[in-house]
């Protein structure tokens, strides 16, 4: 047999369960809209994980075979990689000057939430789960890894728990990311609806007077786009998750030398926090070159909504509810732990230190923060901010840029079990509440020191 044809049913598989995947979400947005549960902040993609799961092998009406849930487990990764590269390329780049103020709060906000997760989770192990159920210390890692790294990350991180004795670790994390993608787009989309009765968002106060500068720089809306203009901005996505996997295995080369330690955090890092320079990369390649037109940002944005909706929607229906049943009592004392200390700093902390445009700003970090980018990027902001009128993508894109590389499946993510296993988890959980303090006081600080003079 030739090596096509061996593949062959491999692709078959594989464009059977891309279909099976593509019907349920249309049937899951259909019902979504005809039920008008956005307006109740029940996403589409939601619905349609549910539905997913309820064809699941285990689940009551098993129509599904197993390979195709196989399959759909490895989709997270790939789809949030997706939704990454395709992040920066349909907008202009933003310009540094005066982006200070709103990335600093930006990024103090991002600081504060990641570090106080460890927080909180050492706080649970130390104070609950160990003197209960004597769970390994690595558990205290589980809610950042899953929550802000997502299904991506806690499947990166499976092996390097195994190593330091927490071998169940990755199962945990899988099952903490698909209960952190459900918390955000639920109980994200709930805060969006209080959001919308406080008079928190944009989309509700007066629109600012539109000057005739204002009407020769927004173009007309033009015709919709064609085969052709897909095809090159899935190739212009392509090729910048190809950039992120070009520097993660330069990053590699580099690092090869370096021992064991710093080798042990470099391969386990996924690609996605690179893809994000990759689509940076490609789209001041396409502005020098004078080609900026080439990336269309209705047609990027509608790649990455369409990636995360595809994410949500395999990663709901490949619940594993087996897990969590056997592991409920961790899990779930993890999962509100982490929850509570999202919702807490996105609603009390994010108003004093972002600027004006706060909520809109601070839905997406709550989303970052409980079930990765793709969750608050492309659903609660489309939530709150539909006719794209806050500051918040720039933002969010260049504290992206800085940060990314370290949280949320970066450098810190990786380290953190190592620290854990080798300083003491009461240590690390200290040192996590130390930058903490420093991160929120200092974007106290520094939005006292910039608001506008009354």
């Amino acid at each position: 047999m030739s090596p096509i044809s061996a593949l062959l049913p491999d692709l078959e598989l594989l464009a059977f369960a891309m279909a099976c995947l593509s019907l349920i979400l249309a049937v899951g947005r259909g019902i979504g809209t005809r039920l008008q549960l956005r307006l109740w902040g029940v996403p589409e993609a939601l619905v349609a994980g549910l539905l997913g799961l309820l064809l699941a092998p285990g689940g009551p009406l098993p129509l599904l075979p197993p390979q195709v849930l196989q399959l759909w487990a490895d989709l997270p990764l790939v789809l949030l990689t997706l939704v990454f590269g395709s992040l920066l390329l349909g907008k202009p780049l933003p310009k540094l000057k005066g982006l200070w103020r709103p990335v600093s709060g930006q990024v103090s906000l991002a600081l504060v939430l990641a570090f106080g997760q460890y927080v909180v989770a050492g706080l649970a192990v130390l104070l609950v789960l160990q003197p209960w159920l004597g769970v390994s210390p690595i558990m205290a890692c589980l809610i950042e890894v899953a929550y802000e790294g997502g299904h991506g990350s806690a499947a990166a991180m499976g092996p390097s728990y195994a190593a330091l004795g927490f071998p169940g670790g990755q199962a945990l994390g899988l099952a903490m990311a698909t209960v952190g993608l459900l918390s955000s787009t639920l109980v994200g989309g709930l805060v969006v609806v209080l959001a919308r009765k406080r008079g928190w968002l944009l989309a509700d106060r007066p629109a600012p007077a539109r000057t005739p500068a204002d009407a020769e720089a927004t173009p007309p809306p033009g015709p919709a786009p064609g085969a052709a203009t897909w095809a090159v901005n899935l190739a212009l996505a392509g090729v910048a998750v190809l950039v992120g996997v070009g520097l993660l295995a330069a990053l590699r080369w580099l690092t090869a030398g370096l021992g064991d330690g710093v080798a042990l955090v470099v391969d386990s890092l996924p690609v996605f926090p690179l893809a994000i320079v990759g689509s940076l990369l490609m789209r001041l390649v396409l502005e020098r070159s004078g080609q900026a037109h080439w990336a269309s940002a209705p047609v990027q944005s509608q790649i990455g909504t369409l990636s995360a909706d595809l994410l949500i929607t395999a990663a709901t229906a490949g619940l594993d509810l087996g897990l969590l049943r056997a592991d409920w009592l961790p899990l779930t004392v993890l999962a509100v732990s982490g929850l509570a200390w999202n919702l807490g700093v996105t609603l009390l902390l994010a108003p004093r230190v972002l600027p004006a445009d706060w909520f809109e700003r601070a839905v997406i970090e709550f989303g970052q923060a409980t079930g990765v980018a793709a969750s608050g990027l492309l659903l609660l902001l489309r939530m709150a901010d539909p006719d794209d009128r806050s500051d918040a993508l720039p933002a969010f894109s260049i504290k992206q840029l800085l940060l990314q590389p370290f949280l949320a499946g970066g450098v810190i993510t990786v380290v953190a079990p190592l620290a854990v296993a080798s300083w003491g988890l009461p240590l690390w959980t200290g040192a996590c509440l130390a930058v903490v303090v420093l991160a929120g006081g200092t974007g106290l600080l520094l939005a006292r020191i910039q608001a506008p003079a009354p």
